[in-house]
């Protein structure tokens, strides 16, 4: 029986990808599911082939940053697009020792979290319901949350961007909550799906 460990299926898979939205899918579930680290991918893709490695590369670094789903890596490239200030991706929110949530972006100077919402992660009852709490637990800290669609994400930049510099210019530190980057500590290595 012939077998290959995460990390090199990993690999040998997204090499033959053309398209950066599959690529991004394939290495965030791996390490959303905790398949397998950031470091064992980095490792896997230092030590293969460099043909076909650029756009695994780039989504392993998306990930590195604390990216975790194709969707939120597309939100990335719109932050970055609306030249809009560099948030946290996926830290842990505390208050005190206390968890609060794991966003999908964070401006801690700002209080603004933004969710990157997809029907594929938030479609069972369960599901939205969970999303329901946690914006109401992070709501009644202060914190301004913003749901954003694939869709919108993908077919309204601008306004998706417009209205993320309104929460930000309204928006206030709030000193009680503390973050945790997504990928500091071996148990923080990998956080919640969109």
């Amino acid at each position: 029986m012939r077998f290959a460990f995460v990390p090199r299926a990993v690999a040998d898979a997204v090499r033959l990808m053309t398209d950066l939205t599959d690529v991004r899918a394939v290495v965030a579930e791996a390490v959303q599911r905790r398949r397998c680290s950031i470091a064992h991918l980095a490792k896997e893709l230092a030590a293969g082939p460099s043909w076909g490695s650029g756009l695994f590369r780039t989504a392993l670094a998306e990930v590195a940053e604390g990216v975790r789903s194709a969707i939120e890596a597309d939100l990335r490239d719109l932050i970055r697009w609306a030249r809009l200030p560099t948030p946290l991706y996926n830290p842990r929110l505390l208050v005190g020792d206390e968890f609060l949530a794991v966003p999908d972006c964070w401006w801690p100077e700002s209080g603004v979290a933004g969710e990157a919402d997809s029907r594929a992660w938030h479609l069972s009852p369960r599901d939205w319901e969970q999303t329901l709490a946690r914006h109401a637990r992070m709501s009644s800290y202060g914190i301004i949350v913003l749901h954003i669609s694939a869709q919108r994400i993908r077919s309204q930049r601008r306004e998706v961007a417009d209205e993320i510099r309104r929460a930000l210019a309204v928006g206030r530190k709030l000193p009680q909550i503390r973050a945790i980057s997504a990928n500091q500590g071996p148990d923080l290595a990998v956080g919640r799906r969109s």
